[in-house]
């Protein structure tokens, strides 16, 4: 057998098996794995490494290079953000795609392609958001399959939704019958409201208080709301950033019962509890929904062990450590979101395959299978196996680090793990057969990545 490149005797992750052996990449896809030598003119040596499938993080937010305020509503765009992602590990995102005002959901989604074509180090897919009455038309979604994006987000924490949400899940049922995926973000708005305006009418207006603003209640509700409409509709449903063990009992009851709802958390709530948002600097720390107590973090845990969490995704939304700071004066100026592309692999290896806490299959499925399914990529993506694309990374187990964001790619300038010490990381990363990291080292241009087209979402 010969190829273009081969990765040579690395202990290789396969779907169920773990095998030291080659493999063969051509023109970019992976065409051959043997335990037998092979020969090609581009050789990486992976002795001492495992070889993993590139990771497929379903759930980011990089801003339009294109800003008519002079700023970025977060401070990555495609081209910070996506070598974030490959310093990671990471070889593919999902973006979640806001629409201009008056935008349709396709012309919101060909507007940043031009962006990932220009700036895009890893392949991406686009999450188009619907927040306005023409988005509820069923020729959006028309116009959406025909570009190959076939997945939906949607806030329950609009306004938009609690008004019309009858509209609203006629038209995720019809996108669920047309193979569409919906992702929800799942805190209830009213719940949410009464709880601020009886925190200001108290005085109690600031981060410290970010936790009783949004109390697990409230996404328990929202949860439970959209798992009955998945229930009687039969609509697929993948929840973002789970963060609460009542949210995540809902959902492995409605699992038990058939229901089809899938579940993602995020690295805050494996990693943090809520003691943090009372530090001086605790605004560093906000995310939607918050920081919850020990005993949430350990049911996140057990959700990822046991199956009724489906993936791990970051939500990177990052902003600066100053910007993060200067909100936290008033809970409705508060930015959410955190850095997380370039950490949420090594750390969950760290912290879960080398704790035994995680088997390296589940560590897999977790953060490249599980993801590639869902969003209708797999086995392009998410696997090893001939025919897919030679998305792989070469991971140095024993390589530590202590986290520093102010040395990361990405421009938020600081991680909330800093100082936090991590064993295991990515030493090269090949997406599409192309080295884009060697040594540690971010080596590919700009505008390499691909919008992907997808068929449908959620094999069913």
């Amino acid at each position: 057998m010969s190829a273009d490149t081969t990765i040579r005797g690395g202990d290789v992750v396969l779907d169920g098996a773990v095998v030291r052996a080659d493999i063969a990449i051509t023109g970019g896809i992976v065409t051959g794995i043997s335990s037998s030598s092979i020969d090609a003119p581009n050789v990486i040596d992976a002795q001492g490494c495992l070889v993993l499938p590139g990771g497929v993080d379903g759930h980011v937010h990089l801003s339009p290079a294109e800003r008519t305020d002079g700023s970025y509503p977060w401070v990555d765009d495609f081209e910070s953000g996506t070598r974030a992602a490959a310093a990671g590990g990471v070889t593919t995102v999902g973006n979640i795609t806001f629409p201009r005002s008056g935008e349709a959901l396709a012309d919101a989604c060909r507007r940043v392609a031009d962006d990932v074509r220009a700036q895009a180090v890893v392949d991406v897919l686009l999450h188009p958001v619907v927040s306005e009455d023409a988005h509820l038309d069923p020729g959006e979604l028309t116009a959406l399959r025909e570009l190959g994006q076939t997945s939906i987000k949607v806030f329950a924490t609009h306004g938009a939704f609690q008004s019309r949400r009858q509209q609203y899940y006629r038209f995720m049922a019809e996108a669920g019958s047309l193979g569409f995926l919906t992702l929800v973000h799942c805190e209830d708005a009213e719940l949410i409201g009464h709880c601020t305006t009886s925190l200001f009418e108290r005085g109690l207006a600031d981060f410290r208080h970010f936790g009783e603003s949004r109390p697990e209640a409230a996404e328990e509700a929202a949860v439970h709301q959209l798992i009955a409409f998945a229930e009687v509709s039969g609509t697929p449903i993948y929840i973002v950033h789970l963060s609460s063990r009542r949210a995540l009992a809902a959902c492995s009851a409605a699992r038990a019962r058939g229901v089809p709802v899938y579940v993602e958390t995020r690295p805050l709530y494996l990693y943090l509890t809520d003691e943090l948002l009372q530090r001086d600097d605790g605004a560093k720390y906000i995310g939607q929904p918050p920081l919850r107590r020990q005993d949430d973090v350990d049911a996140m845990w057990a959700g990822l062990r046991f199956g009724t969490i489906d993936t791990v995704a970051t939500d990177h939304a990052p902003w600066t450590l100053e910007q993060k700071l200067e909100a936290g004066s008033s809970l409705e100026r508060l930015r959410p979101g955190v850095a997380d592309l370039e950490t949420v692999r090594p750390m969950l290896f760290s912290e879960g395959v080398l704790t035994g806490r995680l088997s390296l299959a589940r560590f897999v499925e977790l953060t490249a299978t599980n993801p590639a399914r869902l969003f209708g990529l797999y086995p392009r993506k998410g696997t090893i196996a001939p025919g897919s694309d030679a998305d792989l990374v070469v991971w140095d187990p024993d390589e530590t680090r202590v986290v520093d964001g102010s040395r990361g790619e990405s421009r938020a300038g600081y991680s909330p793990y800093d100082g936090t010490s991590v064993r295991g990381w990515p030493r090269d990363v090949l997406s599409r057969g192309e080295l884009i990291v060697s040594a540690g080292k971010v080596t590919a241009p700009s505008g390499r990545g691909q919008l992907l087209e997808r068929g449908s979402s959620v094999p069913r």
